[in-house]
């Protein structure tokens, strides 16, 4: 089965020449900028010039592995190419001082990224253009979704500042009153010496009314007006 973006541009966009190497890195270089920039504007770790990189190399890699097998050498630099880019897209992952992990969508779309250069230099270029969209999609319009689908969940989870580790017990009292439960609670030793407890609090929504007709959001806020809360979020 021919490309159809071979079928459009003719043979000489499926062999290796100087032309087909051209429009292979470009192409990976403009995929990659497309997905860089949406991360990039979201201030995520890697950004526009890390995601073009990987995918250049990406696609380096596969044509010089396409011309290597022509020569009778084993494929082995595809394999080489998607290790790495686990390796470096693991390390845009980490865990904030909240508990939270960060990174994970970034490292993934990073990964993905290589794999798309893979494609394109192995001259697949309507399959990488089709996952392209697609991933620029799910990075771009899924996070709205997302939102929405947490937000209407009966469970969710907030990172908690009391004042005073005393106060613990009354956010407890106060939860059960408003018809939740506290499914788990986890201390927060990089706050030890803010003059502050610090909390991850996981919540279950038992009351049939809070299910109906409040939003994570505005539970927040009650809870927020509690005077011996100093700070309380939700974690994404």
């Amino acid at each position: 089965m021919q490309d159809a973006l071979v079928l459009f541009l003719g043979s000489w966009a499926a062999e290796l020449g100087t032309g087909s190497v051209l429009l292979r890195i470009g192409m990976a270089a403009a995929l990659a900028a497309v997905i860089g920039y949406e991360r990039s504007r979201k201030r995520h770790s890697a950004g526009l010039r890390t995601f073009i990189i990987v995918a250049v190399a990406a696609a380096t890699a596969s044509i010089l592995e396409t011309s290597l097998m022509m020569r009778g050498a084993a494929p082995w630099i595809s394999a080489a190419v998607i290790v790495s880019a686990a390796m470096l897209s693991g390390s845009s992952v980490f865990f904030s001082s909240k508990g939270q992990i960060k990174g994970l969508t970034t490292s993934a779309g990073l990964w993905t990224c290589a794999v798309l250069g893979l494609a394109i230099g192995a001259g697949l270029y309507t399959a990488a253009l089709i996952a392209g969209a697609a991933l620029l999609c799910v990075l771009a319009l899924l996070p709205a979704v997302e939102t929405y689908l947490k937000d209407r969940s009966n469970h969710f989870e907030v990172h908690l500042e009391l004042k005073n580790r005393s106060d613990l017990q009354n956010f407890a009292a106060t939860i059960r009153r408003l018809g939740m439960r506290i499914d788990d609670i986890e201390w927060n030793p990089a706050y030890l010496h803010s003059g502050l407890s610090v909390y991850t609090v996981s919540f279950t929504i038992d009351s049939r009314e809070l299910k109906r007709y409040k939003k994570h959001g505005e539970i927040i806020e009650a809870l927020r007006s509690l005077e011996y809360i100093a700070f309380i979020e939700e974690t994404r």
